[in-house]
């Protein structure tokens, strides 16, 4: 995982309010308002490179402020709209969620049912998709 945040943070936009990197204290805060642990793997990447801007897609963040990102506000539309509570949204897609379950394996959640794309890893779906 190591290289890969290496080429998140090479690739990094330069935006006009960049929102800061996320701390143990966001951490804490998030698990308190979800009510839940978030996977390691997505803690350390979070720690590592959660303000980072690169792409098309916007992965959730943790730091107070992130607006239309921010998990709390993310996750909590994605259970109304369907996604199971076991499955935690690392980002939004037009109505349809990535999502990380507790053993770190990637969920692509379809609004209409009809996908089955799975990353058996967080990093595979950096790599796979936010990169690509």
């Amino acid at each position: 995982m190591r290289e890969t945040i290496g080429i998140l943070r090479s690739l990094n936009e330069t935006v006009p309010n960049p929102l800061p990197l996320p701390t143990l204290a966001d951490v804490s805060r998030v698990e308190n308002e979800l009510g839940l642990q978030l996977p390691p793997e997505f803690v350390a990447l979070q720690l590592a490179a959660g303000d980072v801007t690169y792409g098309t897609y916007e992965p959730v963040t943790l730091t107070i402020g992130s607006g239309h990102t921010y998990i709390t506000t993310v996750a909590t539309d994605a259970w109304a709209a369907g996604v199971p509570r076991a499955l935690l949204p690392i980002c939004e897609d037009n109505g349809d969620y990535f999502c990380i379950d507790q053993n770190s394996r990637i969920i692509y959640w379809s609004h209409d049912g009809t996908s089955s794309e799975s990353w058996p890893t967080l990093e595979d779906w950096v790599k796979s998709v936010w990169l690509a």
